[in-house]
């Protein structure tokens, strides 16, 4: 019965987290549910030092799509936990300035997707999965860990990146403005 539970446990959250990546996914790429498309995406993600911003906004919506996909059938938990990982963990950081509640902009909504994909990335998704019913080929504790260090270092690099090209950007401004 426990067993049981857990594993109902583990569906109920691949499903929630899995669904919620999925239509944030579709809101970048395809400016469904009220997003901006590709394009627009890519603006913003552009205007915020996510350079270049078409690949930058591809990346994001693909990893939380597709990431999101795999996660809510759980099926190659680690690649589709690693990617909701590192998708939150840019989208959190984007946050971080506007504090910690979602309610003033807050890094909150973000950051608990994120812990919550990485933790059930961590103990796996349970029997209720398509990873069980290959017998675990797609879904191996050295993947889990793997994919979620992985994140980690594309994370790291993704920030680096940007905090570049916010510098660049504020130095060509100071040089723009009138003395």
């Amino acid at each position: 019965m426990a067993e049981t539970a857990r594993d109902i446990s583990r569906l109920i959250i691949r499903v929630s987290v899995g669904g919620v990546q999925i239509a944030h996914g579709a809101q970048k790429l395809f400016g469904w549910f009220g997003g901006h498309g590709l394009k627009g995406t890519a603006a913003f993600l552009e205007s915020q030092g996510f350079r270049p911003g078409t690949p930058s906004a591809l990346a994001a919506g693909l990893g939380e799509a597709a990431g999101g996909a795999l996660f809510a059938l759980g099926l190659a938990t680690p690649v589709g936990g690693a990617a909701i990982v590192g998708t939150m963990g840019v989208a959190a950081s984007f946050h971080a300035p506007q504090g910690f509640f979602a309610t003033e902009g807050g890094l909150e909504y973000p950051a608990v997707l994120g812990v919550m994909a990485g933790a059930l990335t961590l103990i796996g998704p349970g029997n209720i999965s398509l990873d069980q019913l290959l017998g675990g080929r797609l879904d191996r504790p050295w993947m889990r860990a793997a994919a979620l260090a992985g994140a980690a270092v594309a994370l790291t690099a993704v920030l680096a990146r940007r905090r570049q090209a916010l510098a660049e950007q504020a130095a060509l401004a100071e040089q723009a403005a009138p003395a």
